[in-house]
């Protein structure tokens, strides 16, 4: 069966153009304000939702989205309304790829089988766990299968040939290929090197690659986007979503339009990467 993941991805292949997935935080900086950004993406430009798991201890993340998650829980964000979320938006929106990203221990907690039947009822598409390797994928990336869920599993600069066959065994949907080494959110990636890792990876899968970690502006959306199946943009969006609060830290008349605008502007690049291939 076709995921909304495989349906994406074939038809922006088909318009000859990468992908642009956008990254918030489930619960930030409100429910009400997740929500309404959350529905407000897609017609801005996204064509995959990475929805971010609140967790306590987001080690693979930089300090912006370290802090989104921190705003959610202090919100009063958990899982089970991580999923009400997919599920609301859902309502108004049957087409757009929706992937669940974070970490195992909130899933482990709230019942590796009831997650995956909720997630699948509430709408999700895939799931992204970066704390859990492929030598785990007994634990929750062959029983997501098993529910028709995608997993997308991350490959990084340091995924040599040999551990590569591993990280792809069980993946769907994408790979996700963090351009550089490190915390999210911190150093801009180097163009050249991403394209030549990108078509390094394909050597290997059939399956989309796209690529995230230091994208902040359209520009580096547009140069990443010629070499690559899909460009994704998260600390940029989590930190317009902070810059946009009010001095006591709620969400403001600008929350919504910070995101919306900034991604509209990333989706340009996006889609400039195709006119400057055709010119």
């Amino acid at each position: 069966m076709t995921s909304r993941i495989d349906a994406r991805f074939a038809a922006l292949k088909q318009e000859g153009r990468a992908a642009l997935v956008t990254f918030v935080t489930a619960g930030d900086p409100d429910p009400d304000a997740s929500l309404a950004i959350l529905k407000s993406l897609p017609a801005a430009g996204a064509d995959v939702v990475e929805l971010g798991m609140p967790f306590t201890d987001p080690m693979a993340d930089g300090p912006a989205i370290q802090a989104s998650s921190q705003r959610a829980l202090r919100a009063g964000q958990t899982l089970k309304k991580t999923l009400a979320m997919v599920r609301t938006f859902r309502g108004g929106d049957g087409t757009t790829p929706i992937v669940l990203m974070g970490y195992y221990n909130p899933i482990y907690i709230y019942g590796v089988q009831r997650f995956l039947t909720d997630a699948k009822t509430a709408g999700v598409d895939g799931l992204i766990v970066v704390d859990l390797p492929p030598e785990e994928d007994d634990e929750l990336c062959v029983p997501a299968l098993d529910a028709g869920l995608n997993f997308i599993r991350l490959a990084t600069p340091t995924t040599d040939d040999r551990r590569l066959p591993a990280v792809l065994a069980n993946t769907s949907g994408f790979v996700y290929y963090v351009s550089i080494t490190g915390i999210t959110g911190m150093a801009a990636p180097d163009t050249r090197r991403v394209v030549e890792a990108v078509r390094r990876i394909k050597r290997h899968t059939a399956l989309p690659v796209a690529v995230g970690f230091g994208v902040k502006t359209a520009e580096h959306a547009r140069a990443i986007a010629a070499g690559a199946d899909g460009v994704v943009v998260g600390s940029a969006l989590v930190e317009a979503i902070r810059a946009s609060l009010d001095p006591s830290g709620k969400a403001s008349a600008r929350t919504v339009p910070a995101v919306r605008d900034l991604v509209a502007d990333l989706a340009a690049g996006v889609r400039g990467a195709r006119q400057q291939a055709a010119e």
